[in-house]
């Protein structure tokens, strides 16, 4: 998000006396921009909680270890809701992390650089199939506009899956202005990314097909 966007946010919360949650997970991966840490802005850091963690940015997904960053009082309230749910994080996940922190820029820079190969590919073979969709510039997931199709997002999804083994998320499970759209991962190598266009564009037509007057 644009900082001019975060600091009308960061001026809502002061005016109304809210407090704000922060979840910066995928702050290292983000393509031509500047991530913008939101307890860096002005007024925002006395009343910020800010969540990270690990799983994304070095790539340690399963190893549940994350962060949260914040004024003593309320992370003092956190504390005592985290000592009842768990016990510790695991000690060779916090090595990792640590070594992760200390000497692993360049390796979560060449990461980025392939997730943003990957994502060019994904967002141009989505709109040349028909499936308008706006360039991420963050994370590594794509959502394109699947209502030139005529099928809700879990109709998509669904079929797409049964039909040519190929997943995605219904855009509506995150919230009702997500329908229309789905969720799309990139996440994975350009060889399968780009068969997986391949088995789209193959459903895609089809269902088109479908829809077509018969004459």
């Amino acid at each position: 998000m644009a900082r001019d966007r975060l600091e009308e946010l960061v001026a809502l919360a002061e005016a109304h006396n809210l407090l704000i949650w922060s979840d910066e997970i995928y702050d290292r991966l983000v393509y031509g921009v500047e991530h913008v840490c939101v307890p860096s802005l002005p007024g925002a850091r006395e009343r910020t909680l800010l969540l990270g963690g690990f799983s994304k940015d070095f790539a340690m997904t399963g190893w549940r270890l994350g962060y949260v960053c914040g004024p003593a009082p309320l992370i003092a309230g956190l504390r005592k809701v985290h000592q009842y749910i768990v016990m510790s994080a695991p000690t060779t996940a916090q090595y990792a992390a640590l070594e992760a922190l200390q000497v692993a820029d360049h390796v979560v820079e060449h990461m980025r650089l392939a997730y943003d190969r990957r994502r060019q590919v994904i967002v141009r073979g989505l709109n040349d199939i028909g499936l308008s969709t706006v360039e991420p510039r963050g994370a590594f997931y794509a959502f394109p506009n699947i209502q030139s199709t005529g099928l809700t997002g879990e109709e998509f999804a669904e079929r797409l899956l049964m039909e040519e083994r190929v997943a995605v998320i219904p855009g509506s499970v995150f919230g009702p202005s997500g329908e229309g759209f789905v969720r799309c991962s990139y996440a994975t190598s350009l060889t399968e990314l780009e068969e997986a266009l391949d088995r789209i564009e193959r459903f895609v037509t089809r269902v088109r097909g479908e829809r077509r007057p018969k004459r």
